[in-house]
């Protein structure tokens, strides 16, 4: 078991952060058959065979496959540490290709330490002087064959969630922002100032001190338990499953018959709080029209804004939850 101790301080420095670079590793982790496919399994069902005529043409892209050990060390330069929750996959990539190839060896030389050697194919690829470059490419390639179209949806999941546990630990702490992070993670207080997390995992254990540093929060939709980098070249960051990643659910029959099918399914959508745009690339609507049904919805009293920096976060109100979910309300 890893334990990560927290002061007070740590809770100013932690920060959450999405990374489309990221993303991507775990989507081609997944792809490949490396990581265990969660509720993404019919994206990745309907995305294999451009990934799979992809892997076939690309010596790079095998190479990042075959380097990949789960559960054990992996090249950081690959993905460095995010610095936002709107950078961009380009921006990503621009920071990776200006890895030294000195550090990238000395990476790549210690992801393969205590291993079987991969084939010579690979190892080529991986002793080349352009292995930087040449990866860079390959991700690039996966990025817009694969990935990016679904992009929007994937950025307004991870963005509802960020929104959600960031205002949870400004305002009430670890213990709340850890709640249903992940059945691995637990808070424990240790005082009144300090505490601890404990994270159960295989590939990790003993103490870890955040210093005052903070932690680094990185939701997925593609991890289905719990990582982790506790590496010098990143600060000390946990991954985790981003919730709403599933299909969105069926509306309840009745309910759609009353008050439209798109309303009840922004009104089902709304269990976890939501912007107008996430909502809109949620569901697959235009933002003005998902606009429109908002503004019903909130002058029928079902759902309410609070406006947060630029946006407005809505929510639905005691009614709402009630109409959306009624069996969860009856004696």
């Amino acid at each position: 078991m890893l334990r990560i101790e927290v002061s007070p301080q740590d809770i100013v420095a932690s920060r959450f952060a999405i990374s489309p670079l990221v993303e991507t590793l775990h989507a081609l982790w997944a792809l490949s058959g490396k990581q265990e496919v969660g509720a993404t399994r019919d994206w990745v069902r309907r995305s294999r065979e451009a990934y799979t005529r992809l892997y076939d043409s690309d010596p790079a892209l095998r190479a990042l496959v075959a380097l990949h050990t789960p559960r054990h060390y992996n090249a950081d330069f690959i993905a460095p540490p995010p610095t936002g929750v709107n950078v961009t996959f380009e921006a990503e990539l621009e920071r990776m290709r200006a890895t030294p190839l000195e550090q990238a060896q000395a990476e790549i030389a210690r992801n393969l330490q205590g291993r079987q050697p991969p084939p010579e194919p690979v190892m080529r690829v991986l002793r080349d002087r352009n292995v930087v470059a040449m990866f860079a490419d390959a991700l690039e390639a996966l990025w817009h064959r694969v990935l990016a179209a679904d992009w929007p949806r994937f950025h307004a999941i991870l963005e509802r969630d960020v929104v959600q546990r960031a205002g949870r630990l400004a305002t009430y702490g670890w213990r709340a922002a850890l709640d249903d992070l992940s059945p691995k993670v637990r808070w424990r207080d240790d005082d009144t100032t300090t505490g601890h997390i404990e994270v159960m995992l295989t590939s990790a254990e003993g103490v870890r001190r955040l210093g005052g540093r903070g932690l680094l929060f990185l939701p997925s939709v593609f991890v289905h338990g719990m990582a982790a980098y506790l590496e010098d070249a990143w600060p000390y960051a946990l991954i985790y499953p981003a919730r709403g990643v599933a299909a969105p659910q069926d509306t309840p029959g009745g309910l759609a018959r009353l008050i439209g099918r798109t309303r009840t399914a922004i009104l089902t959508e709304l269990e976890v709080p939501a912007t107008t745009t996430q909502l809109a690339a949620r569901l697959g609507l235009s933002i003005g029209g998902t606009g429109d049904h908002i503004a019903a919805l909130r002058e029928a009293g079902l759902i309410t804004g609070v406006r947060t920096g630029r946006s407005v976060l809505y929510q639905r109100t005691p009614l709402g939850d009630l109409l959306a979910n009624p069996s969860a309300h009856r004696p």
